[in-house]
């Protein structure tokens, strides 16, 4: 689709890369630093390129393979940058039984973009995840932390042009 990116490229600053170092420079030395230095890493970048991952395992002396496969293991972590408003639906069973799959469909449609990308002005991310634990208000849109619950496929549109507005 024309209006997404999957791949973006690394755009760090001289300031993130201070808190970076900062960030590491605080934990090595302890028990245990990886898990607590990526999640910070994550807040600071909003996710974790591979820049990041080199430097963490430069000044850890971590294998670049073993960060990799913790940040690609745990769901929280994303190596892929996100929008200023991200979107993800629920595709767990419950959600998947009552019709996540058209409801990722249509905002798929809305925004112009495939699950696993950012709209090239970099204002939506989509996500689909597994399951998001809360099966009773299936099928689950969340966006920017807000849960919409009983989706269906003609409330997508509204919703989204409610974030709209906050990113214009």
């Amino acid at each position: 689709m024309p209006n997404c990116r999957t791949v973006v490229p690394f755009s760090g600053t001289p300031e993130q890369e201070q808190k970076l170092r900062e960030v590491i420079a605080r934990y090595k030395g302890t028990q245990g630093p990886l898990m607590p230095i990526l999640h910070e890493a994550q807040d600071i970048y909003g996710y974790l390129p591979e820049e990041v991952q080199a430097t963490i395992s430069e000044e850890l002396d971590i294998p670049l393979a073993e960060i990799y496969g913790v940040s690609t293991f745990y769901s929280r972590f994303s190596l892929n940058p996100k929008g200023e408003v991200k979107v993800s639906v629920c595709l767990g069973t419950a959600c998947y039984v009552k019709g996540a799959a058209d409801v990722l469909a249509e905002v798929e449609a809305q925004l112009g973009c495939k699950a696993g990308s950012v709209t090239s002005d970099g204002k939506f991310s989509i996500d689909a995840d597994r399951c998001v634990g809360a099966c009773g208000l299936a099928p689950i849109m969340i966006v920017n932390g807000d849960v919409y619950g009983h989706m269906t496929v003609d409330r997508v549109a509204g919703i989204l042009d409610s974030y709209r507005g906050e990113v214009e």
